[in-house]
C-alpha cells in the first residue's frame, strides 16, 4: 500500500531586503518561509490572538484607558491584526512589517482573504519597516506593544532581531510606551533570562503566561508594565 503525501505548492517566491521569502500552500494551510526557515502558518493562531488579549487585560489591570493604541510587531499571516481589529476596544492598530512581500500578499495576494476586513478598518495602519529600527527612530507612542517577529527572545532565527531583546532594545520599547503601557512578547518557549531583562529595563509586574498548543510545549507571552 503506497502512502500519498501532500507536497507543498510554492505560490510566490521573492528576494526581499532581508533575503528570500516564500509563500506556499501545504494542504489547507498557507505557510511563510524565510531564508529556508519555517516561520508560521495558518493552522492555529491561538497564541497570536492571546498575545493581543493579554496586552489588553494587562492595560485594564493598570486602570481605565479609553481607546488604547496598540503596536503589533510583525504582520505574519495576520492572526494578531485580525483579532485586534475584531475588538472595538482598540482605538488604533499599527502593524510594523519589514517584508514588502508579506504586506503585498495580504493586500493583493493569497493572504488577503484572511485580513481584508482588518486592513480596511480605519483604525489600521501598516508601516513597512524593520521593527528593530522603528522602535529607535519613531516619535510615536503607544499604550501597548505586541511583539511577534521571531521564535522568541532566546530563539531568534533572523539576524539582527536579538537586538530587540537586548537592554538597548527594551529601553527603546519602554520609551515608546505611554505611562503605564504594556509590552507583550510572544515566544515559543519560556525565558527566565528575558523576564530578568525586562525587570532590568524598568518594566514592572513582569510575568509569563503559557498558551497551550496542539502539540509540544506551550507557547508563552512575556508581559511587563512600563514605568509611570
Amino acid at each position: 500500500m503506497s502512502l500519498v503525501y501532500d507536497i507543498p505548492e510554492v505560490l510566490d517566491r521573492r528576494d526581499g531586503p532581508h533575503g528570500e521569502v516564500v509563500l506556499r500552500r501545504h494542504g489547507g494551510l498557507l505557510q511563510i518561509i524565510a531564508n529556508g526557515c519555517f516561520l508560521m502558518d495558518t493552522s492555529d493562531g491561538r497564541s497570536e490572538r492571546r498575545l493581543v488579549d493579554a496586552a489588553l487585560a494587562a492595560l485594564d489591570a493598570s486602570g481605565e484607558r479609553p481607546a488604547p493604541h496598540v503596536l503589533i510587531g510583525g504582520l505574519g499571516v495576520g492572526f494578531s491584526l485580525t483579532h485586534a481589529a475584531a475588538n472595538s476596544r482598540w482605538g488604533g492598530i499599527t502593524v510594523v512589517e519589514r517584508e514588502p512581500a508579506v504586506i503585498d500578499w495580504h493586500r493583493r495576494g493569497p493572504l488577503s482573504g484572511l485580513t481584508r476586513a482588518a486592513l480596511a478598518d480605519p483604525r489600521t495602519k501598516i508601516v513597512e519597516a524593520d521593527l528593530t529600527r522603528y522602535v529607535n527612530e519613531t516619535c510615536a507612542t503607544y499604550d501597548a506593544l505586541c511583539l511577534d517577529i521571531d521564535n522568541g527572545p532566546g530563539w531568534t532565527v533572523t539576524e539582527g532581531n536579538e537586538t530587540l531583546y537586548a537592554p538597548a532594545g527594551l529601553t527603546a520599547c519602554a520609551r515608546l510606551l505611554k505611562p503605564g503601557g504594556v509590552v507583550a512578547v510572544w515566544s515559543a518557549k519560556p525565558s527566565p533570562e528575558f523576564e530578568e531583562s525586562l525587570r532590568n529595563a524598568g518594566f514592572q509586574r513582569v510575568r509569563t503566561e503559557e498558551i497551550p498548543v496542539a502539540r509540544g510545549v506551550p507557547d508563552v507571552v512575556h508581559l511587563g508594565v512600563g514605568p509611570g
